[in-house]
């Protein structure tokens, strides 16, 4: 099982910690050990952030460990909030969110040194390059991301080229997003 995508964006933002890499679960395990008490492995953490194919449902006292981590007295708590911000979590300024967008919707957005993208929304989180200068991304790729913050680096989760997944892809790791505008 792996968890809510939006569940996720609350444990970044609570270990500091960009979850991009399996090892990352090894800080957030001990993370969470320091503030809960409670150990959740490294290998349990990676099933349920998405790096291991694993279906298996965890435990009720894992997802409630995770829950205290966040704030909450436990899962069901935690599985209210939903994902649309208006939970008490306010929307960063700058961000642009997939979910809050139309079909058809560009995105336009720049980063250092001289790189500028324009992509067009495709719905459920997709998107299509239309305009590309200077960066690796392609016009006619198609990207899937959740979310554009500015001054933050852009975290694809994955890119296709002639159909052919290619991985995932950071722009602006060093500096972040230097524009970003909604066309």
């Amino acid at each position: 099982m792996k968890i809510p995508f939006h569940i996720i964006e609350l444990l970044k933002r609570k270990s500091g910690n960009d979850l991009r890499l399996p090892s990352d679960c090894e800080c957030l395990s001990l993370d969470i050990e320091s503030k809960t008490g409670i150990r959740i492995g490294a290998t349990t953490l990676k099933r349920l952030l998405g790096f291991a194919q694993d279906e298996r449902t965890p435990h009720t006292s894992t997802l409630d460990a995770i829950a205290q981590y966040l704030g909450f007295a436990h899962w069901a708590e935690l599985q209210a909030i939903d994902d649309k911000g208006n939970s008490g979590f306010d929307t960063p300024e700058g961000e642009l969110r997939s979910d809050r967008l139309q079909v058809g919707q560009q995105v336009e957005f720049t980063y250092l040194p001289d790189r500028k993208v324009r992509l067009r929304y495709l719905g459920e989180g997709r998107y299509e390059v239309v305009e590309s200068l200077n960066s690796k991304l392609l016009v006619g790729d198609e990207v899937e991301l959740q979310s554009f913050v500015l001054h933050h680096p852009l975290f694809v989760i994955n890119v296709w080229r002639d159909g052919k997944p290619l991985g995932q892809f950071t722009a602006g790791r060093v500096s972040g997003l230097s524009s970003l505008r909604l066309i």
